[in-house]
């Protein structure tokens, strides 16, 4: 991943701060209700926007079935994830657009880093027991260990949920730590579940213990809960990446994952990060959409800038 800022080294366990911070729902609600129509971007601003949410991507596949072909086209699509033509007609044709990386399960590692040779696309994988983290600790750390010899240079690894369900933020804390240590220098994403936990405040305090034993972004959801991204726990979250900046100086990023399918949805996001953490977060290497089928629509919309009719989704191939 490249970056422009100084990568978080995590701070020792503050439990005054991680419990001290009470989270008021229904101010959540309020701010998040008004957010999609409150600000609003037209024509050529729109195509700008969309095309900046194709390059913070993180293009996913993480299905049963997956097979090296699947990776390997889906590869091909992070390259050149919008048509040339498309490219042309607005004027983006000299910039450089790729997704911001692909994400695969540890086994298709191998297969995504041989596809992307050449490219400044990072291969992210999914460890530590993916989706559930229930593995076996030394397992867990072995799998973060495999994907990053295989070549991953981001591991998006998941927590022990029941750490937060319970308040044991200090279990919590060295778990995530030993996840950091077996990353080295691939930059760890924290994966909190957020449709497990049970409260706003506990989505909060677990962002706070998760960037104080060193992670790189936080995340919402594996995607395979019952609820995954939210604006309301999505606000949670980067409330407590604002919280972290100002008080330790260092950049987390966000990666909200899972039901995010619409580039109507996907500016709404953008709106949540250029209004509550600024302009840096707008670049994949501190804001990325765990989407699959996001790109789709997105790429669906700039040709309907382009030509004013939606063109058929068979026109937007996934590879």
């Amino acid at each position: 991943m490249v970056t422009e800022h100084e990568r978080n080294p995590g701070m020792r366990l503050d439990l005054d701060w991680v419990t001290g911070t009470q989270v008021n729902r229904s101010a959540v609600e309020r701010r998040t209700a008004t957010l999609p129509t409150r600000r609003s971007v037209k024509k050529t601003w729109q195509a700008a926007w969309l095309l900046r949410a194709v390059t913070c991507i993180d293009l996913t596949t993480l299905a049963g079935d997956d097979s090296p072909g699947r990776v390997r086209r889906l590869c091909a699509k992070a390259r050149y994830p919008l048509r040339p033509d498309l490219l042309k007609a607005l004027g983006a044709e000299a910039l450089t657009i790729t997704t911001g990386a692909v994400c695969v399960y540890p086994a298709m590692v191998p297969y995504a880093v041989e596809a992307l040779e050449g490219t400044q696309i990072p291969v992210a994988s999914v460890a530590t027991g993916f989706p559930t983290g229930l593995t076996p600790m030394p397992q867990r750390i072995a799998e973060i260990k495999q994907a990053v010899a295989d070549g991953a240079r981001e591991i998006d690894i998941v927590i022990t949920r029941h750490h937060v369900l319970t308040g044991n933020w200090p279990a919590l804390y060295a778990e995530i730590q030993q996840f950091r240590a077996a990353c080295g220098n691939a930059h760890m994403k924290t994966i909190l579940g957020v449709g497990d936990l049970a409260t706003l405040q506990q989505i909060y305090r677990a962002s706070m213990v998760a960037m104080m034993a060193g992670a790189d972004f936080i995340k919402t959801s594996t995607g395979k809960e019952a609820v995954n991204a939210t604006l309301e726990n999505s606000l949670v979250m980067v409330r407590a990446a604002r919280d972290y900046l100002e008080r330790t100086g260092y950049k987390i990023g966000f990666k909200p994952a899972g039901g995010i399918q619409t580039a109507k949805q996907a500016l709404a996001w953008q709106f949540l990060m250029k209004e509550e953490l600024g302009n840096d977060w707008l670049k994949p290497d501190l804001f990325r959409f765990g989407a699959s089928s996001l790109l789709t629509d997105l790429e669906r919309q700039l040709s309907h800038y382009v030509t004013g009719r939606y063109a058929a989704r068979h026109h937007m191939p996934m590879g």
